[in-house]
Parts: C-alpha cells; structure tokens; sequence
C-alpha cells in the first residue's frame, strides 16, 4: 500500500478533501480510529494541537473528528483484510470520530478552519518571535506548547521585560510588513547549504519554514502564506523557567479577544474610582495604602479588646482554652496563648472556627509547663486532628466537629 497522502502539506488552505475510509476500529473510550487513504486533517505533533472537524460519509452524515494523531508504525493490525504485504513501517494518521464508517466508502472531509486558522496564526507568530530572539539574543527555543487555550515557547537564556517589550514590537512590525511565509521540502543538496533552526537532528524528508528576512526553520505544521496574515501578536506572561524564560503569547483574534478582556477590566476599574484609566494605577496605590492603615488600626484594637478580654479571666484559672470565631487569624491566636501562659499554670489554647467548618488551634504550655504532648495525642485519636508541635507549643486543625466534646476531654487530662 502506498503511504497516506498528507494532503495539509500540499497548501494550509485545502479546507475540504475526498478520500475513501481504509480502516475503522472502535477505541475503548467509545469511540471510533479512522484511517484514511489521504487526509488534510493535521495531526498533532510538534508542540501544536491537531485539525478538528467532520468527516461526511457516503449518506450525507456527519462524524466529528475529535482528533488526529500520527505515529510510525505497521498497519498489518489495522488493514488486516488487506492480502498484500504492509508490515513495512510508515506514517499512520488516526482520526478519532464518534461514530463509526464503513472500510472501502468514500467520505468527504470537513476541515474546522476556524480553528486551523487560529492554530496557523499562532504557530507563524511562535516562528518570527523564536526567529528574533536566536538572531538577537542566540537563544534557543527549546519547548513549544500550542493549545486551543495558551501558546508558550521555553527558551534557553534569559530575557527583560524590557526585551520581551522589544522582542513583540519587532515581531508585529514583520506583520505590518506582511512579508512571505514560505513552506518547502528542499533537495538534500539545498538543506545543507542552508543555516535553519531545529530542535532536534533531522534525517529524510526535512520541511523548512522560511520567514522572509525573519526566521528560517524545521516545522511540519500549517503556517499563514504572509506574515500579514497573523494580525497581532501580544505577549501575555513571561517567567523564568529553568535557567532561561518561558514567554506566553497569543497572535490574531486570540490576542483581540485578550486585549479586549484586559481594556473591560479596565473600564470597568475606571467606573469604580471614577477615574481615567491613566489615573488607575494611582487610585489602587492610594487604596492600597489607606487599606493598610486600616488593617493596622484593626490590629491594634483588636489586641487592646484581647487584653481587655484576657483580663477577665480569673487569674487562679490553671487551663484556659477560648473559642474564637473563623475570622481570627493566626497571629492573633498566637498571641493570645503566649498572654495566657504568662498568667495561668496549665494548658493555653484557642480554637478558631466553626463547628460545621472544622476549627484551628494553638496550643502553648503554661507556667507549670504541662507537657503538650498529651493534648496533641488526645485531639489525633479521638477526635482526627492534624497537627503536631512539642510539648512546649503545638497548633493543628480539626474538622467539622462538636467543639464542646474536645473542650471536655481536654478538661479530664
């Protein structure tokens, strides 16, 4: 058998193709393996998701494609009605449908464009970026990742947001510049002369991606004819990542679809501080600053009503455990039990929570220093706490529990 025609490398623009069902087995999730004798559905592989779309049989219905895959490998197990010899390894191409096709029928293949267009976007827009930063900075992109959700590409050195601001600006003036994405398969003669980017040593049949003026590499999947076509490109995150940077972008009506979200945020900042947007930042450091006063003089208070509190409890008390409500934070649980064991004998502790939510608490031994250890033990066993400490200090979690019967049992040690 002849090897299944790669009908998406002969242009990125077939968005429809004929071809007869070859092979069909059900998968165990319920689905179905396609295979057919060409195909222009483009199968995931370097990094980017593959094509979607329907696959219209001989009566007219329609079968989704919910993926595609590739792999080298026999068809003998998928074409065994075959008689002639195809145990010789080659390039299978799956299409996983939802429901099943008839071997030997001729069907008609649907590509979803708005999603390979999308993809080819992306993908073209990932090529000029990479192609920048290898003449520029002699990084390697060494990881690409292209989803329906996120574009990331990993490179090998570190970059500024100052570069990377540099970096998009040089890239969307190669799209306003709208010059030629060329996609070929040079003679071997021709690949070695030229100097193109690859991940990896490439053997055979090599497919080159040129970017007029821009970049030059190894890529096998769909890319736009001229850069133009891209639209915009945005970055949306840069972070260190192993020893270099891993920069998120989005190109085309991804990258509008951004821009539009951030500006409604923007808007929408703009209404609540009755401000101009230039003006926001300014706003939220001004907010930010107030709300801080205002936490420190919460702070404050609510340690003057803690002594106020703490003061009430008769100082000939040996184990003092308080009941707080879920808002008490941790430091001020912290603080309570070391004022408690300065003035009473026995077990300090506060519990803070809820009992259909479960509790915190903090355990501090007092002036008799009382080993902790036991009370730890107690609320493991009986009552599934988490935790643990010394026998000076112990803090933990209980969930949602009866907080009477901890306080009981905790009372007969």
């Amino acid at each position: 058998m002849e090897k299944i025609v790669e009908i998406y490398y002969e242009s990125a623009y077939i968005k429809e193709f004929d071809a007869v069902v070859i092979s069909c087995k059900e998968r165990k999730d319920g689905k179905y393996d396609v295979i057919l004798d060409r195909t222009a559905f483009f199968p995931e592989q370097g990094g980017q998701s593959s094509d979607i779309g329907t696959i219209v049989d001989d009566n007219g219905a329609e079968h989704n494609v919910n993926h595609v895959s590739i792999k080298n490998e026999s068809l003998a197990d998928s074409l065994e009605n075959l008689e002639e010899n195809i145990n010789e390894s080659m390039a299978v191409i799956r299409h996983v449908v939802d429901t099943p096709l008839t071997e030997g029928e001729n069907v008609h293949g649907v590509i979803d464009w708005a999603h390979r267009f999308s993809n080819m976007q992306q993908h073209t827009g990932e090529h000029i970026f990479s192609g920048i930063v290898a003449s520029e900075y002699g990084y390697d992109n060494v990881g690409f990742h292209l989803s329906d959700t996120e574009v990331t590409m990993d490179y090998n050195g570190l970059l500024t947001s100052e570069n990377i601001r540099d970096i998009e600006f040089k890239v969307n003036r190669a799209i306003w510049e709208n010059v030629p994405v060329i996609c070929e398969f040079p003679d071997e003669q021709t690949l070695k002369s030229l100097n193109y980017r690859s991940k990896k040593e490439l053997s055979g049949d090599v497919r080159i991606v040129t970017v007029k003026g821009y970049d030059v590499c190894a890529c096998c999947a769909p890319h736009v004819e001229h850069s133009g076509e891209i639209g915009i490109l945005k970055v949306t995150g840069l972070q260190n990542y192993k020893g270099g940077v891993r920069v998120n972008i989005l190109c085309g009506k991804r990258a509008l679809e951004y821009i539009t979200s951030q500006q409604q945020i923007v808007d929408e900042l703009s209404r609540q501080f009755t401000t101009s947007f230039d003006n926001i930042i300014s706003s939220v450091k001004k907010l930010s600053s107030e709300n801080a006063d205002l936490k420190g003089e919460l702070s404050a208070t609510k340690e003057k009503l803690i002594e106020y509190e703490l003061k009430e409890i008769p100082s000939d008390k040996e184990n003092v455990i308080l009941v707080k409500d879920e808002s008490t934070d941790g430091n001020s649980m912290r603080k309570i039990v070391n004022l408690l064991s300065q003035r009473h004998d026995g077990f300090c502790g506060v519990f803070a929570g809820t009992d259909e939510k479960g509790y915190k608490f903090v355990f501090s031994s007092g002036q008799k220093k009382k080993d902790l250890n036991e009370v730890i033990k107690v609320l493991r066993e009986d009552f599934g706490a988490k935790g643990g400490g010394n026998a000076q200090m112990i803090q933990g979690s209980l969930s949602a529990i009866e907080i009477s019967d901890v306080l009981g049992k905790i009372e007969e040690l």
